[in-house]
């Protein structure tokens, strides 16, 4: 094992909605170097099974699932005790889960309000406050899943955005209450992963023309990143590194 992998070996990380997408390349990243996995999920039971069972086949004892609905946040420390029942330690939170879809000014309910806080902003300030005493023990660390949408609204995304941009403050807000025990960290996802339900082309098109990599980012350059600010930034608190191909500089 190099002496980067030795830095997490043993480790627990919990990382929220990581059966799929982004959150499972984390998941994957992080593992492959020597990192154990708490896989969050709320109804993607299958694929949070399937990661886990991928991941403990090539380790023995480094994956368990976790069922959660987030949005229940007065549920959320029995998530934390069921983690710590299993693993006995946390050394990391990565706030990862999110709902996204628009909400056009004039049709927004308080459905959409209470979903689209919770899951992004929410959730993270409360899972964050029930660690706290476990991270604050290994010297821990939280990674925030924001947005680059944060700074630059997302066209009828307006509840959306207010909510990533409210993460945004509270990873300042955290850094700065729990150093030096705890670093608190973003990433900001560019053009990474187009929607689920799809995009037309001229969409897509359009996004990338604003890029000036040229093209669209991967799972994996999130994953990179937060592997950076898990394993090797010790010195870095209260930053929100966005992983966008440079779009967030010129548009």
């Amino acid at each position: 094992m190099s002496n980067d992998q030795s830095k997490l070996e043993g480790k627990w990380v919990l990382i929220t909605g990581a059966a799929k997408r982004i959150g499972a390349s984390i998941a994957r990243k992080l593992h492959a170097q020597g990192a154990n996995i708490a896989i969050h999920y709320r109804e993607s039971e299958a694929p949070a099974a399937g990661l886990a069972e991928a991941l403990l086949a090539d380790r023995a004892d480094s994956a368990i699932i976790v069922k959660g609905d987030l949005l229940n946040t007065v549920r959320i420390p029995e998530l934390v005790t069921d983690v710590l029942d299993q693993t006995g330690r946390l050394d990391c939170l990565i706030n990862n889960a999110s709902s996204f879809y628009p909400t056009p000014i004039g049709t927004i309910t308080d459905r959409h309000w209470d979903d689209l806080i919770g899951t992004n902003l929410k959730a993270p300030l409360f899972l964050s406050q029930a660690v706290i005493p476990h991270l604050q023990k290994t010297k821990g660390v939280i990674i925030n899943i924001v947005d680059i949408h944060s700074q630059r609204p997302l066209r009828c995304h307006p509840v959306y955005g207010a909510a990533k941009a409210g993460l945004a403050m509270l990873t300042r807000s955290l850094a700065r209450d729990l150093a030096p025990d705890i670093r608190v960290n973003g990433v900001s996802p560019g053009a990474i992963l187009w929607p689920e339900d799809g995009m037309p082309e001229a969409v897509k098109e359009s996004v990338v023309k604003q890029v000036p990599m040229a093209r669209a980012g991967n799972p994996e350059d999130i994953a990179n990143c937060v592997l950076y600010l898990v394993r090797d930034a010790s010195y870095v608190t209260g930053q929100i590194i966005a992983v966008d191909g440079g779009r967030s500089i010129g548009w």
